[in-house]
């Protein structure tokens, strides 16, 4: 079997397409992101509460990201969720919060902020762009004093 190369169209425009090899861990130019959702009254409510900041440092990163991967995977990634759009809790979980404040909560949050669309299931590149960006906002609000 011959082996495949695959290119993955950029989620933003300024962004050039980037040839996508196994196993690479890939990084996101998440500027432009995070300015768009700092001008959402919405999104930019959101903050880890001293209780969210303990449980992280607690935890530490490499776990609260395999809590994003989990997350991800079963809440947002497969093509039909029954309850789209209510199945991410407003608290409860530093993950939970970062899923609100970067519109990754539900599918259509994720088309809107993210123009990844609904009714398929996520690849694997995608479910990844989605943990980069939870945990980008996670060490953002962890580094805030």
């Amino acid at each position: 079997m011959m082996s495949q190369k695959y290119i993955y169209p950029s989620l933003f425009q300024e962004e050039e397409p980037q040839e996508s090899v196994p196993g690479d861990k890939k990084e996101y130019d998440l500027t432009n992101l995070f300015e768009r959702l700092a001008k959402s009254d919405f999104r930019s409510r959101f903050h880890l509460s001293k209780q969210d900041r303990e449980y992280v440092m607690e935890k530490g990163l490499p776990t609260i990201r395999k809590h994003a991967e989990d997350f991800v995977a079963k809440r947002l990634a497969p093509a039909v969720i029954p309850n789209d759009g209510k199945q991410t809790p407003m608290r409860g979980h530093p993950v939970f919060l970062a899923q609100h404040a970067t519109g990754c909560c539900c599918r259509g949050c994720f088309f809107k902020w993210h123009h990844i669309s609904a009714g398929r299931a996520l690849t694997k590149e995608e479910q990844e762009y989605a943990v980069a960006v939870l945990m980008a906002w996670i060490e953002k609000q962890m580094n805030k004093g």
